[in-house]
């Protein structure tokens, strides 16, 4: 088996934190970790990070404070909504909610509306299953955009829908679907459209104004800003009147024994202290990211995946994909290799490459059963990424496929690891054996 690799090499479009992190081999050698499990969680820009380090000394109270840092924090959190919002290009009556992740923003939003919601059997458990337990409509997707689209119609012209939730890129196959139609279809059928944006606003610009999407949720662990913080972007009168997300200070206009009169969103739905420097981070990362040149990102992520999945289809290897139609996938393509489970594969890539994938069924079930398979491996792209982790990944799977892996692999309850697993905690966590459950799927 052979592997063309690219005739011009393809750099990182940003600087990362950890970028040359070294981490062991059971072999007793080190390697740099080649991380292509960015879908999952993204690493820090180091834009983010001084970001962060620069605030921190100056962190107090939000909203409620005199004392100069407490007003400077203050400043900083209300600038950052303001960014974030300028980011996705929110409406001026819009709002921005600041949650801990998509998963919160999005069970948020089903908190919020005031009717039944219409979603596709595709999504990501995030979006899935808040309207699963509300018992809203599950649309089974079709073998094609168009089908899917189709079916969608049919069910929002079936009976009144108050929203339309849908995966604005899927984190199984990075495949996107076309928001502006979605927009328009929802529009005319009297919804509003909703999307869960987890792996689509890393990858590319959102316009919420241009496009016409109602409600926008996403991570900033996706976003190159691991801080806990993520959002919901959209439309005011919905969260205006739901029930308080989260009932405590900040939330309210004014308390009485007998009865307790909330505020307006956002801050009905922000009770509690706010995680300032996680929203900082949030809007430094949406800084860092709007100035990339038009485009830029996309031509990365598209040289690195055409190479991946050309190079994969060359060992025959193969990839999943929910629609044939679909013209743009942002950074991921996920794949099963004959003859082996996706946890060994992801094992000895880690093990004896010093490569991070992700194996499973990525908290998408039902799609990886539409796909027919019981699990794969994912791999995923992103700012820091370069042609050598490709590479490097096809290198590994060529050695894997020719010669079968120089250790040996044991499945337990907790996942797949190597026998004898010789690798070890740095000093600072006390230097153990490497020991530790296996995830399940990544977490918006």
């Amino acid at each position: 088996m052979s592997v063309q690799a690219l005739s011009v090499p393809v750099a990182p479009l940003a600087a990362l934190v950890g970028a040359t992190t070294q981490v062991p081999l059971v072999d007793g050698s080190t390697r740099r970790y080649a991380n292509l499990d960015i879908a999952a969680s993204a690493p820090a820009l180091e834009q983010v990070a001084a970001a962060v380090a620069q605030l921190t000394p100056y962190w107090s109270s939000v909203h409620r404070g005199a004392g100069y840092l407490s007003r400077l924090c203050t400043a900083v959190y209300e600038q950052s909504r303001a960014e974030v919002a300028s980011f996705v290009g929110a409406r001026a009556d819009d709002v921005v909610v600041f949650t801990r992740n998509t998963t919160d923003a999005l069970g948020l939003l089903a908190s919020a509306v005031p009717g039944e919601v219409v979603v596709l059997d595709v999504e990501h458990h995030a979006n899935l299953l808040p309207w699963q337990r509300r018992g809203d409509r599950i649309v089974r997707s079709g073998s094609s955009v168009e089908e899917t689209l189709g079916a969608l119609q049919a069910e929002l012209a079936r009976r009144p829908t108050a929203l339309l939730s849908v995966t604005g890129a899927s984190n199984v196959t990075g495949e996107c679907l076309p928001l502006r139609r979605l927009a328009d279809l929802a529009h005319a059928h009297g919804a509003r459209l909703a999307v869960d944006g987890a792996q689509l606003v890393p990858h590319r610009r959102v316009d919420l104004a241009a496009t016409g999407v109602d409600y926008l949720a996403f991570s900033g662990h996706k976003l190159y800003a691991p801080y806990g913080a993520g959002a919901l972007v959209g439309r005011r009168d919905w969260l205006d009147t739901a029930e308080p997300y989260l009932a405590g200070g900040g939330a309210v206009r004014e308390v009485r024994v007998e009865a307790t009169e909330w505020t307006t969103a956002p801050a009905r739905h922000e009770g509690g202290t706010p995680n300032v420097l996680g929203v900082a981070a949030l809007a430094a990362a949406a800084r860092a990211l709007g100035e990339l040149r038009d485009g830029a990102l996309e031509a990365h992520e598209h040289a690195l995946t055409s190479r991946l999945s050309e190079g994969l289809a060359s060992l025959g290897i193969r990839t999943h994909r929910i629609w044939h139609d679909a013209t743009d996938v942002v950074g991921i393509v996920t794949f099963s290799v004959p003859g082996r489970d996706p946890g060994e594969v992801a094992a000895y890539l880690s093990a004896e490459h010093g490569i991070g994938v992700r194996d499973g069924r990525f908290c998408a079930h039902p799609l990886l059963a539409r796909l027919g398979t019981a699990a794969a491996v994912r791999v995923s792209v992103g700012l820091g990424t370069s042609s050598d982790d490709v590479e490097r990944l096809l290198d590994a799977l060529r050695t894997l496929l020719e010669d079968g892996p120089s250790w040996g692999y044991a499945r337990s309850e907790s996942g797949w690891a190597p026998v004898p697993e010789t690798r070890a905690l740095p000093s600072w966590l006390g230097g153990a054996s490497l020991a530790g459950d296996a995830p399940a799927c990544e977490q918006p």
